[in-house]
């Protein structure tokens, strides 16, 4: 069994207004708001859920997971909610930052150090990062757009730097 097993990490389509929400976030400018906003959001939403819902899973149907690295210059646990995609066993997460020019923060503490956590709906897992291998960086961009279509916008949007991508396994629970 698998990452996304471990999880129950799953997606579905969603509803028609989830689509056009969903639209509108991989657009310049949803991703511009959503970029600076939408983790604040996450933040109350997953908090009067009680971890049972995220923002995006609300508002676009994207099932959202959260991975807790060590900030590489601080060494304290940072956590980012991240939509990922599943390949084969595992997930993988493409460092797109909505788009924006700039690498998240996530994907250097990832570099620095690989150890992490990832929860979903309540389940935990550790995990260690890894590269995605030229091969499963080609298979995680095909099967991304039909995760999200933001992301296919988002590759065009930020030619100029290459995307990390990563690929999590297991290795324990940890809830």
């Amino acid at each position: 069994m698998g990452l996304a097993a471990d999880l129950g990490y799953r997606h579905r389509p969603g509803n028609a207004l989830q689509r056009r929400v969903a639209a509108f976030a991989s657009s310049r400018p949803g991703a511009w708001l959503f970029a600076r906003t939408l983790r604040h959001i996450d933040s109350v939403v997953l908090r009067l859920s009680r971890g049972r819902h995220s923002a995006p899973n609300l508002l676009a149907g994207l099932p959202v997971l959260d991975l807790t690295t060590t900030g590489r210059k601080s060494g304290q646990p940072r956590t980012s909610h991240l939509i990922s995609v599943p390949i084969d066993d595992d997930l993988a997460l493409l460092g797109t930052n909505f788009g924006q020019p700039s690498t998240p923060a996530w994907v250097f503490n990832l570099e620095a150090d690989p150890r992490a956590s990832v929860s979903y709906r309540g389940r935990s897992v550790k995990v260690l990062a890894r590269s995605a291998t030229a091969d499963e960086r080609a298979r995680v961009i095909a099967r991304s757009a039909g995760i999200y279509g933001g992301y296919q916008k988002y590759l065009k949007r930020i030619s100029g730097r290459e995307v990390r991508i990563f690929v999590l396994e297991s290795v324990g629970r940890s809830d």
